[in-house]
């Protein structure tokens, strides 16, 4: 199933009604590429840095930024990862994010 997007779909099937794939959840928003910090059962927290122009100095300044994601039982991922997210409706209070693929596949 495409989602228009580019990535490749798992190759294992899963029945998890959150997930992209196999699921009913679509993928809308933006998509955002980051690295596994911590993971749990159903969630990983994805970091990701960019840099902030600061007028007063004159120059750059490196920050990060930390999202929830929903992690589906088909795409499998550990911490040191580097991961491809996309926004999605709220799943819980603080999950707003799912992961579509594993960049390292």
């Amino acid at each position: 199933m495409a989602l228009g997007l580019d990535v490749k779909a798992p190759k294992k099937e899963c029945e998890d009604r959150n997930c992209p794939f196999h699921g009913n959840l679509s993928i809308r928003g933006k998509v955002f590429e980051g690295t596994v910090v911590s993971r749990t059962e159903k969630t990983v927290t994805v970091q990701w840095q960019y840099y902030h122009y600061v007028p007063k100095y004159e120059r750059y300044m490196r920050r990060n930024t930390k999202v929830m994601c929903h992690c589906p039982p088909c795409v499998e991922v550990e911490e040191g990862d580097e991961v491809k997210i996309g926004e999605t409706r709220p799943i819980s209070k603080g999950k707003s994010f799912v992961v579509l693929e594993a960049m390292g596949e």
